[in-house]
């Protein structure tokens, strides 16, 4: 059984919904309105930034709809004016009343970027990362009034790559993501979709918003824990410590085990360094920086950055039992 083209309203605002909005701009189906959260200040400057959603919307010249909330009755007159047959949410950031969730002829429709319903909630990829989670992946779910409660239509896993940043999988689940929905539409139309299953509530698990002092490195912390910490902030907020008394951001870090010796080393020190490598010892085994930022400096790969320091942070090293 077949239909004929779907009339699809968008709702996303960052970069994670661009794919998605992408795929159906390119497929069959009529996008009749892009909604994002309002322009914000941003910048030195604080000037007016729009969405990336808002972006692309515009150069495609779709109407984009920016409401500060949905609760208002004239914007859900707007919506259901357009008599829609799908909503598509990814990343909007606005929470949908009842009233709009009952407006689309088959619902709204999410792209999550977890598999549900692990990590539910804001931060699923840094916390599915700081988790030591080996996968993760991207799920189609039938909106309900919840915060990410609703079934599960489809799901897509991925293996989380040993030394991925958070940055690095966020671009592969928003692709995952907009493969997805083109799946689960082409079932949907053929009258193929499958009835989407509940959650199992015994598998709950909360990616709580992102705080910004969780950033700050522990150097008492195993060094696995630690460079999943580097990995979960990259690109934002950036895991920062004190090196040499010098407050630095991490970009990217791999473990060291710890080395044979008589001594107790001191979490924090730093346990070698010359033009290439920079190891910090951390309360379990050591961490080798990759990439590092001094702070009010810019981003460094750490040959580059020892081509300045390393003379200095030799210096600073606490001297060997036999010297």
């Amino acid at each position: 059984m077949t239909h004929s083209p779907l009339k699809i309203i968008f709702a996303g605002t960052p970069d994670f919904s661009v794919p998605a909005l992408k795929a159906l701009m390119n497929g069959p189906h009529t996008i009749q309105a892009v909604l994002t959260q309002p322009d914000k200040p941003a910048g030195r400057g604080r000037k007016l930034r729009q969405s990336p959603v808002k972006a692309t919307a515009q150069e495609a010249g779709i109407p984009v709809w920016q409401p500060a909330h949905l609760r208002d009755a004239d914007w859900q007159l707007r919506l259901a004016e357009l008599q829609p047959d799908l909503m598509v949410v990814v990343a909007y950031g606005l929470i949908l009343p009842q009233a709009v969730l009952d407006i689309p002829r088959h619902g709204c429709w999410n792209i999550h970027a977890s598999l549900l319903p692990r990590w539910r909630g804001a931060a699923p990829i840094q916390r599915a990362i700081l988790a030591g989670d080996k996968q993760t992946g991207v799920c189609i779910m039938h909106m309900d009034a919840g915060l990410d409660t609703g079934a599960v239509y489809h799901h897509k896993a991925t293996a989380i790559h040993p030394l991925e940043t958070a940055g690095e999988l966020h671009d592969r689940l928003a692709v995952m993501g907009a493969d997805a929905l083109g799946e689960c539409l082409q079932q949907l139309v053929a009258g193929r979709l499958p009835a989407p299953r509940p959650q199992d509530e015994s598998g709950i698990i909360y990616a709580h918003k992102i705080r910004p002092e969780e950033a700050i490195i522990d150097w008492r912390q195993p060094a696995e824990t630690i460079v999943r910490q580097i990995r979960a902030f990259n690109p934002w907020p950036g895991a920062r410590g004190e090196i040499a008394d010098q407050t630095h951001k991490i970009w990217r870090a791999h473990t060291l085990p710890d080395e044979s010796d008589t001594t107790k080393p001191v979490p924090g020190n730093i346990r070698r360094v010359d033009k290439k490598t920079l190891e910090i010892q951390c309360g379990e085994g050591a961490l080798a920086v990759d990439e590092i930022q001094q702070a009010g400096k810019r981003r460094l790969s750490i040959g580059d950055y020892l081509n300045a320091h390393a003379q200095r942070l030799k210096a600073g090293m606490p001297s060997s039992p036999e010297s």
